[in-house]
């Protein structure tokens, strides 16, 4: 196995010079010395050259990048651990301009790299949750006093939602986050969030939106009246998951501008895998990422996806 105890940009790129080496890693951590098809998984394998493996029950040819996001790919894969130690080491992530002109490539395959990188993070958006949880919900768009007089909304203070995409985040205090694009912030759609991911006899804290009303017939709910001024109360408080909100509007303002209804989601499991990673090292982030890769999404699928 490769020494991955690095540190920075210089170590990765020292770590891995060359093709074989980002195989070897791959295989290291995909296998471990016991190569698995993944055409069918009881198979015997045989390995043949060029780093291809075949499986003796399908008679398919494969190798360690078969069924992942590198699948097919024509980029060197050193770029692409470049690509993925940028995107989860930067804690507001990076653009697919500035990607493009630090790996050498084009801006469009740089954003389709980050997309399909992107599309791996869902895996740690989906967590139970148990113990003291924060739940809150925010609105991801542009100002509106920003628009042209001809693109404002009217009627959109508060918790309007026509012009913005609502995002409902559970934050288990020292643990996980989960955060879901929603297409409501009504009672029936953040409650049945709340009780598909967070154990019963859990305590839960919230603001008094009264989507979160009846919650104490299964949970321990603290409520902070922020419509009061109020904005702690001993341990009740949503302060942790609002620090989150400042991070993901912070990166989506900063470095990517703006980002559509349709793509928003991936955007926020980008950071909510930076998140839920925040007590790695770089190395051990990097490590995890490479070991959850799935397979790849296909350019057509990604622009043509609703």
């Amino acid at each position: 196995m490769i020494d991955t105890n690095f540190k920075t940009v210089l170590d990765l790129i020292n770590a891995f010079p060359d093709e074989q080496s980002c195989i070897d890693h791959l295989e290291y951590l995909r296998w471990d010395g016991g190569v698995v098809s993944p055409f069918d998984e009881d198979s015997k394998v045989y390995k043949c050259a060029n780093n291809r493996y075949r499986c003796k029950n399908t008679g398919k040819y494969f190798n360690v990048k078969t069924h992942t996001i590198f699948d097919n790919t024509k980029v060197e894969l050193q770029k692409w651990f470049l690509a993925i130690w940028l995107v989860t080491s930067h804690k507001k992530g990076i653009s697919s301009i500035q990607l493009s002109k630090d790996i050498g490539v084009t801006q469009k395959t740089a954003w389709f790299m980050l997309q399909r990188i992107r599309n791996c993070f869902g895996d740690d958006n989906h967590n139970d949750l148990d113990g003291e949880i924060e739940v809150d919900e925010t609105y991801v768009g542009g100002k509106n006093k920003n628009r042209h007089k001809d693109k404002k909304f009217k009627y959109t203070q508060g918790r309007s939602y026509q012009d913005k995409t609502p995002v409902f985040g559970m934050l288990q205090r020292g643990g996980k986050l989960n955060a879901i694009c929603v297409s409501d912030v009504t009672k029936l759609t953040l409650q049945t969030h709340i009780y598909n991911h967070v154990y019963p006899n859990s305590t839960i804290y919230s603001d008094e939106w009264h989507a979160y009303k009846g919650l104490s017939q299964t949970y321990t709910h603290g409520v902070i009246q922020h419509g009061q001024g109020q904005y702690a109360d001993g341990d009740v408080c949503t302060n942790g998951i609002e620090g989150f909100w400042s991070i993901l509007k912070r990166g989506i303002i900063g470095i990517y501008h703006y980002t559509s209804r349709k793509h928003l989601q991936k955007y926020v499991d980008e950071f909510v895998f930076r998140f839920n990673t925040r007590n790695c090292t770089e190395s051990q982030r990097f490590n995890h990422f490479l070991q959850n890769i799935k397979n790849r999404l296909r350019y057509k699928d990604l622009i043509h996806a609703t």
